[in-house]
This record gives C-alpha cells, structure tokens and sequence, in this order.
C-alpha cells in the first residue's frame, strides 16, 4: 500500500475494497476456502469418538462406507489446493518481477515473502503444542495415548513442508514454464512416475519423499497455465474430454496393485495418480468457471468466503487440534456422544463442523498478528543472501518435515517453536542493495 492511500480518508475504504474485488479472480478465493472447508468435513465426518461402559472408542465411520474410496476420487482436494496455489504463485511471481527494478533480487523477495506468509502462522501453533505435550508428558499421560493423540494433531502439518518446497522452487519453475511449459510438465509427469517406480520396485518407502518435488510441481505448474488464461480459452467440450481422460487414466493405475484406489492413501508421500487428478480437476473448475464467478458476484457468496478466507490457513493449522479438544471437553463434562455411524451421528455432524470452525475462527483472532504479511521491499533494499535463505527455509521448512517423515513429537515441537521463529525471522531481514552506498 502505498502513502497516499494509506492516508486516504475512512470514507474511501468500501471503494478501494470494491476495487479490489473486481480485479480479483474470485473464483480462485472460493475453491482455496472451499479446499480448506472440505479438509475440515473430512477430518469431522472420518473421526468417531464413542464413549460407554466398555471405555473411549475411537472409529472411522467415512472409510466404513461403501462408496468411501469412489468419494475420494471427488474428495481428495491436495492436487486442486496446489493448482490453485500455481495461479497465485504466478500472479505474485510476475508482480514481485515487475516491481523489482530498484529492489535487488526478485527471486529472494518472493521466497522470504512467500515463506515467512506461510510459516507465521504457524508458529504460535508450534508452541501451544510444545507446551501441551510438554505438560502432558510432566503428567504422566500414557505414551501410546501420547503418541495417538500427537499422530493426529500433527497429521496436516505435511501440508506446509510440501508447500514451502513448491514456493521455494518458484522462480526457478516460473523461467522453465515461460520457455517451455509442455516440456517442464511432461517431464515432471515422467520423473514422477520414476520416482514411484524406484520406490516400488526396491520397497524402500522413503524414496516416495523425492515425489514432493515433481507431482505438487506439476499441480503448480498446471496453475502458471491458468494464470496463462490457457484453459480460460479452451472449448468446454475440450476441457471435459480432457477430464475424463485423466480420470479415466486413473482406472488402470489404480486396478493394477501398485497405487491404491483410495487417493489419501496415495496422498503421503505423494504419487502420480495425483498428478492425474490435478489435471481432472484444474479443467473441471474451468468448466464450472462461469456460473462459480456469478456466485462470487452475490454479497452472501463474498461475505463468506472472506469470512472465512481470510484465515484459511489458520483454520487448517488449529482444526484438528481443536477437533481432539472439543471432544476431550465433552467427554470430561459428561454430553452424550451418539454412536459413531449411526444416523444421530451423521445428522450432528453440520453441526460440529459449524461449531469447530467458529472454534478455528475465534483462535484465528486470537493470533491474527502472526499472520501478517511480509512489507514490500522499499527503493534500494533487498532480501538477505541466498546463505542466510537457505537458513531460515531449513528453519522453517525442516520441523514441517520432520513431523511429516517421524510424526508429531515433544521434541519435535519444541524444534519447530524455537527454530520457525528464528527462521522467520532470519527471512524478514533486509541489506542494502547491490550498488547502494549506507552512510
């Protein structure tokens, strides 16, 4: 924002805001809150916590339905959520270019940016871990409970070790998408589907970790075309016959025993059939394009998504361990708990879903100063050396990943409170830039 209109008088705001939303692709805001909401359907309709004479019982009635894994093929967002993420890579890519004349390095700006928007939220959700497992460990709690509970408060935390890496690679992937965009993505498609050959020929599980580059770059890269206006110029027919044969490939992948037909099985580490899906679903949004804008032009359709856009990445970070303590409350105070399954069940679950993001969004206030974006570079300025980059992206990313590879841990945590602040910090840091005398 520059001077002027930060000055600018009270009674511009609704017309700048106006402004703002007609240069916006709003349909872009609508399926990232849409990704967010459904990750948090899944997680509330997947876990079912039964309390009886027999002790607390924990089940999975959505993976206990018929047409669970077919839902999956619908359901399972990642591959969007990073297609989605190309298109704003792109546009902040382009942006950070354009106004990077007398502000050093363009690729340094946009990573430290991109990073330190992504891991400061996360921070204070590293510490209120650290804490609550350090204290929980101090009292004595079961480890296998321990261990139960932090496996899944730190299950989506994969997200921001895979989407640290594409943010990294950006400027790199944004050169080879601008001279040869077919190749880059075949060639990705190809080293995908090498990486999973090694992994499932040898059986070493591991090798799948080197898949977090190639299938969420393809997705991503699937985004710089949208941002392209390349599938916005594609007939419909073209972009349903496009769709179909990605899901239709999708068959013989999953019939053959070596990916699984459940796409969140195929999720961690990540596998080529999601290659796939992102190309299925990236042209079915297109498709849909037309009538999601006229959504997204009502007051009702803005105010949502805005509502609860503006947190999104809050509400990912805090839903599951939300989830786990509003039910730890309401079996301490002793409410009844239908059974899991049951048709009581599935009728309470609209309501716990609206219950635990007001729950998300009341958190979200709380730590909303941790989720401010990083200033603009002013005239002269420039983001720290690729040394000092490379530190704070292992600082910020590395914890992220650990969780990823071992699991949520007390020890894990407390690496990820102290070092995602330093290494966020380190990001925020600015010199002088190349050819610019300091008095």
């Amino acid at each position: 924002m520059s001077t002027k209109q930060a000055g600018a008088p009270s009674s511009h705001s609704a017309q700048d805001a106006r402004g703002t939303i007609a240069q916006r692709d709003l349909v872009v805001d609508l399926i990232r809150t849409a990704c967010v909401v459904l990750v948090v359907v899944v997680h509330v309709t997947m876990v079912g916590v039964a309390s009886d004479a027999s002790g607390i019982r924990v089940t999975s009635p959505l993976q206990e339905l018929p047409w669970y894994v077919a839902a999956t093929w619908v359901g399972q967002v990642m591959p969007l959520f990073f297609v989605v993420g190309g298109f704003a890579s792109a546009v902040g890519w382009r942006s950070t270019v354009a106004r990077a004349g007398s502000t050093g390095d363009p690729a340094r700006d946009y990573i430290a940016t991109r990073l330190v928007r992504l891991f400061r939220p996360a921070v204070p959700l590293f510490v209120v871990l650290a804490a609550g497992l350090g204290l929980a460990t101090a009292l004595g709690t079961p480890a296998d409970l321990l261990d139960e509970l932090a496996f899944g408060i730190g299950s989506p935390l994969w997200f921001l070790a895979a989407y640290g890496i594409t943010q990294c690679c950006v400027p790199f992937m944004a050169r080879l998408h601008a001279r040869a965009p077919w190749r880059t993505l075949l060639a990705l498609l190809l080293l995908a589907a090498a990486v999973d050959a090694v992994r499932l020929g040898t059986g070493v599980a591991e090798v799948g970790l080197l898949n977090l580059g190639p299938v969420w770059l393809f997705a991503q890269q699937l985004g710089f075309l949208w941002a392209d206006g390349w599938f916005a110029h594609r007939s419909r027919l073209l972009l349903l016959g496009t769709a179909a044969v990605a899901y239709a490939a999708l068959v013989p992948l999953t019939s053959v025993g070596l990916w699984a037909p459940d796409m969140l099985q195929d999720l961690n580490p990540p596998m080529l059939p999601l290659a796939f899906l992102a190309v299925g679903q990236a042209c079915l949004v297109q498709v849909a394009h037309a009538p999601l804008t006229r959504l997204m032009a009502t007051r009702p359709a803005q105010a949502v998504v805005f509502l609860l856009g503006r947190d999104g990445m809050t509400i990912y970070l805090w839903h599951l361990p939300l989830f786990i303590l509003l039910n730890g409350v309401g079996l301490l105070v002793g409410l009844p708990f239908p059974e899991p399954g049951s048709g009581t069940w599935w009728a309470t679950r609209a309501v716990a879903v609206v219950v635990l993001l007001a729950a998300a969004l009341g958190v979200a206030r709380l730590v909303r100063r941790a989720d401010r974006p990083l200033p603009r570079l002013v005239p002269g300025s420039d983001r720290p050396s690729w040394v000092v980059l490379a530190v704070g992206a292992v600082c910020t990313i590395g914890p992220a990943f650990a969780v990823m590879q071992l699991h949520l841990s007390f020890p894990l945590a407390l690496v990820g409170a102290v070092a995602i602040p330093v290494g966020t910090w380190l990001l925020t840091r600015t010199v002088p830039a190349v050819g610019v005398r300091t008095m």
